[in-house]
């Protein structure tokens, strides 16, 4: 799906007030979160290579942090297929 602010996908699929958006900058993917009932979200933080969510997610667990980190709200996959179906432009 695209909107003005660009391409995005939904990461919580029952939660449509918040949307991941996604670019491709270079080689990498990069990853933005906006929700409807927390503009300030968007305004506080910027786009997020996979990359570093990749290293984070790491970090995460070998500081063994209760839980799983939350890389499931960042697909690859998805945001491969959107940047793909939008052509060379975005």
């Amino acid at each position: 799906m695209q909107d003005e602010l660009g391409l995005y996908y939904y990461p919580v699929p029952q939660n449509k007030k918040v949307r991941m958006y996604v670019r491709k900058t270079g080689d990498e993917i990069e990853f933005r979160m906006w929700d409807s009932s927390e503009p300030a979200i968007w305004e506080e933080h910027d786009w997020v290579c996979w990359s570093v969510i990749q290293k984070a997610a790491d970090l995460y667990r070998k500081e063994k942090r209760s839980g799983t980190p939350p890389v499931h709200l960042y697909d690859l996959g998805i945001a491969k297929k959107l940047i793909a179906d939008a052509g060379p432009s975005k």
